[in-house]
Parts: C-alpha cells; sequence; structure tokens
C-alpha cells in the first residue's frame, strides 16, 4: 500500500511539473539541457557513480527510507516544457491524498523535489556595472572625456549552468540537484513545500545543490566559489548541501510570479519554523532558505536581523 501512494506521489509530481515548466531559452549548445536528459540513480547515495538511462516508471521493489537502511534508488522521467509565459495559467492541481505517506520513501521525497525543481524557470536579474564615456567641461570651459561607471539590472537565463556541472561530474541531474542536498534537510525541504503547495502557493525549487564549479559560474548575489552551503567543498560538499532557492511558479506572467513569490518568501518567514526552515538573508537573498538550526542561518539571520532593526527603527 505504500509503494502504490510512493508511486502516486511520483506521478503526481510528473504532472505538476508538466503543468508549471517554463521555457528554457539556452544561447548556448543544449547538449546537456535538461529536456534532453533521462536518468536513473540513487539520489541518497553521496558517492553514487553509475546512472542508468531511459527509466519511465518508478521500481516496484522501491526500498522504504528507514532509519539505518540502505537508501533507495529513484528512477526520473524529465517532463517536458511548456509554452511561453502567453499561454500559461494558474493550474488547479490537488495534492496526492495521505501525502505524508511519501516521508516513508526518500525515493517519493527526491521526485517530489525534483518535479519542484523542473517546472521553475532558471531566470534571475542581476546587477551588471556598465562603463560608458562623456563628455565634461572644466571650470575653465575646457571639455575633456572621462570613463564612468553605472549599474543596470539584466535579465539572465541560467538554465544552461546546472547541467554543465551535472556533466562534468558525470551524473545526471536529478543525481545532482536533489541528490546533493543533506538527506534531513531534504525531508525538511519535502514538509515546507508540500505545505506550500496546499496553501495553493506552488513553490518551485530554482537551486539546489551547488559544487564549486557551480558556484564558480553563479551571478549574483552569492558566497565564495568553496563556501557556499549549497554544497561547496569547505562545508563538506557534495551530500552536504543544506541550501535551496525557492520561488513561486504561480502566475501567467513574470510579474504576476514576482507577486506570488514575495507573499511565498513571507509565507516562509511566518511558518517555516515549524518545518525547520527559514530565509537566513531576509531580503538580502530572499530565494535562499536554509535549516534554522544550521551554522549559516544563526549566524546571517542574527547579522541581518541587526541590520534590519537599524533600517527599521522600533
Amino acid at each position: 500500500m505504500r509503494l502504490r501512494r510512493g508511486f502516486h506521489c511520483f506521478v503526481w509530481g510528473s504532472v505538476a511539473s508538466l503543468l508549471y515548466a517554463g521555457p528554457t531559452n539556452i544561447d548556448r549548445s543544449v547538449k546537456s539541457a535538461p529536456a534532453r536528459l533521462e536518468a536513473s540513480a540513487g539520489l541518497v547515495q553521496p558517492d553514487a557513480a553509475t546512472v542508468q538511462s531511459n527509466a519511465t516508471v518508478v521500481r516496484k521493489d522501491a526500498v522504504l527510507a528507514q532509519p539505518g537502511a540502505a537508501p533507495a534508488e529513484p528512477v526520473f522521467k524529465l517532463a517536458a516544457v511548456t509554452a511561453p509565459d502567453a499561454n500559461l495559467s494558474p493550474p488547479s492541481v490537488s495534492a496526492p491524498e495521505a501525502a505524508d505517506e511519501c516521508l516513508l520513501s526518500q525515493e517519493c521525497i527526491d521526485q517530489y523535489l525534483w518535479s519542484l525543481y523542473e517546472r521553475a524557470r532558471k531566470i534571475d536579474t542581476i546587477k551588471v556595472q556598465e562603463r560608458f564615456k562623456v563628455t565634461v567641461k572644466n571650470k575653465k570651459g575646457k571639455k575633456r572625456t572621462v570613463t564612468r561607471t553605472r549599474t543596470k539590472l539584466v535579465d539572465e537565463d541560467f538554465t544552461w549552468k546546472d547541467p554543465d556541472a551535472a556533466e562534468k561530474r558525470g551524473m545526471s541531474m536529478p543525481v545532482y540537484v536533489i541528490g546533493g542536498m543533506e538527506q534531513s534537510f531534504r525531508v525538511k525541504l519535502y514538509r515546507l513545500m508540500r505545505a506550500a503547495d496546499d496553501a495553493g502557493l506552488a513553490p518551485g525549487i530554482t537551486s539546489g545543490f551547488r559544487d564549486d564549479y557551480r558556484q564558480s559560474i553563479a551571478s549574483g548575489q552569492k558566497a565564495s566559489t568553496n563556501s557556499s552551503y549549497h554544497g561547496g567543498s569547505l562545508r563538506g560538499g557534495y551530500g552536504h548541501g543544506l541550501a535551496a532557492d525557492v520561488v513561486s511558479t504561480k502566475g501567467a506572467t513574470r510579474a504576476d510570479r514576482w507577486i506570488t513569490t514575495d507573499l511565498l518568501w513571507k509565507w516562509i518567514d511566518e511558518q517555516g519554523a515549524q518545518y525547520g526552515i527559514g530565509r537566513p538573508y531576509l531580503d538580502r537573498d530572499p530565494p535562499h532558505i536554509a535549516p534554522i538550526d544550521g551554522k549559516e542561518y544563526i549566524v546571517k539571520r542574527r547579522l541581518n536581523g541587526k541590520r534590519a532593526d537599524r533600517k527599521n527603527p522600533g
């Protein structure tokens, strides 16, 4: 019965990913794009070395995750992307019955988290420094050309980055992105995301595990190459990732999703503690979430909380 419901959870996750997945506009050679990958591998094994392909269904002999038991090997089938923004509308998807039984299977948990990753667009707004020349006059009226710098906000499509990093490690995308996160964190993340889904916030994951190479090509607000809590080598590397970036996928346009994403982040601030997860950087890096009992959250939240108090006294 538990296995049947685990399979039900996987089917629901795949359906959700089909409904929510966004367009991927990759300007590079798309040799490692997610939509072209098919893989099956044991996500809960940090040293997973063998990746099998062309898997379409969950094996019925999956091993349930129990303390001290050998981890299960989930099977994934990547969903296709949907049409552009103009053709999207928030779908109505109900959660599978008895969802908590998915907690008995690490396989089911990982498949659900992977479906959230698939359905989230990998687009970000980053700050870029631009140098430009202008002609000015001095006090004597003489003209001269000077170089100045201004900051621009530009959109970046980072869909290619995780596939590139996964390929360098010889891993499938699910094994890299989801399997690289610490196992107990994945359970907490599952509980939080299921609750957000049930609240109608349609959460999506834009980033899970990131190794040193993946961190080196990240843009915007980020830690140094080897110290990221997403899985940098100084934090333990693969299998020890303790961070994820989350957004809402609900909305027909990007403007709509900005609104629902802000609501998701506020919901995490209010409800996340009961699931053991919070936002350590607050609005300095709003999508970033981590365990509230972890070093990153304890240190950064104290620091950023003081900054927030200074900006908003009383």
